[in-house]
């Protein structure tokens, strides 16, 4: 059997979550704008190791039950392993979403940073519809890349000189395309609701900064850094001949891809534990409650 890609990122998953959100407006979405009072069924798509669910249930009423599903054996298991100790009813399953028939009876469907990674997002989404009850919500954390590099800025350098925007929303647009895998989908999923028929659909920005320089504590800040560096941000991009080929499979030109390396190369010199960074993911949170009856696109 073909061996399952994040199965073996678990240490990454772990690492770079923290950059993106902050608890207290997480809370405020669960209890002001959802206004998640009851106990309810959650089905998380995508869910890794459990993050959302570490993340939302302790914010959720007593007696919420959270499911959660995923292609890799190793995060069911670690999902299983860090939930076994916790007062939660909980419940894991593996299994590819793609091909999953899930039972039409949660309260509430979400994923993080799941989409982005499907060749057919609409497909994901529309089996998070069917799993959902009347009235029912669907919640999506979901990446805009081009707005998160675009929020960066690096004390003492140029943005322009270490964010190459046009070539990367390029890029991007280009690997949507070719495969269907969306690393700007954040931005768009409130159309893709309303043509599945949501209805009360809204969108947020997580309002996480992240700020590191010298006052920062060093150990606080060197946490930061890898995370940013395990998310891609400064890391060596290696060998210059694969690293160009990469980028010209995936439809740059070779100029272009030269200009990104020597871009990220440079990058990868500036960064490092004494740097200073201002940087936001804005990850996108879009909702919408599912209406039985309504029409589907």
């Amino acid at each position: 059997m073909e061996e399952y890609y994040w199965d073996n990122k678990i240490e990454y998953l772990r690492k770079t979550r923290d950059a993106y959100y902050n608890d207290d407006y997480l809370e405020f979405l669960v209890k002001s704008v959802w206004r998640l009072n009851q106990p309810i069924s959650i089905i998380d798509y995508g869910c890794g190791y459990g993050y959302l669910g570490l993340k939302l249930l302790p914010l959720l009423p007593k007696g919420t039950k959270y499911t959660g599903i995923d292609k890799g054996n190793q995060l069911i298991s670690e999902a299983r392993a860090v939930f076994g100790t916790l007062p939660y009813e909980t419940e894991f399953i593996v299994g590819d979403i793609t091909e999953a028939e899930l039972e039409c009876k949660y309260d509430v469907a979400l994923c993080h940073a799941f989409l982005m990674h499907m060749t057919d997002p609409i497909l994901v989404l529309k089996k998070m519809v069917d799993s959902v009850v009347d009235q029912g919500r669907i919640i999506c954390f979901e990446a805009n890349w081009i707005s998160a590099m675009a929020n960066t800025y690096l004390a003492g350098v140029d943005q322009s000189k270490i964010t190459d925007l046009g070539i990367l929303q390029k890029l991007y647009e280009d690997d949507a395309k070719r495969n269907g895998k969306d690393g700007n989908i954040g931005i768009k999923l409130p159309r893709y609701f309303s043509q599945l028929g949501l209805k009360d659909i809204g969108c947020r920005v997580s309002d996480k900064v992240n700020f590191l320089d010298s006052n920062v504590d060093q150990s606080l800040k060197q946490k930061m850094c890898t995370s940013f560096c395990e998310d891609g941000f400064g890391a060596d991009p290696g060998e210059q001949d694969i690293f160009v080929r990469r980028l010209i499979d995936r439809g740059m030109s070779f100029e272009d891809a030269q200009r990104q390396y020597q871009t990220e190369k440079l990058l990868a010199s500036l960064f490092n534990i004494q740097s200073d960074l201002v940087s936001a993911a804005t990850m996108k949170i879009t909702f919408g409650t599912v209406c039985r009856g309504q029409a589907k696109g």
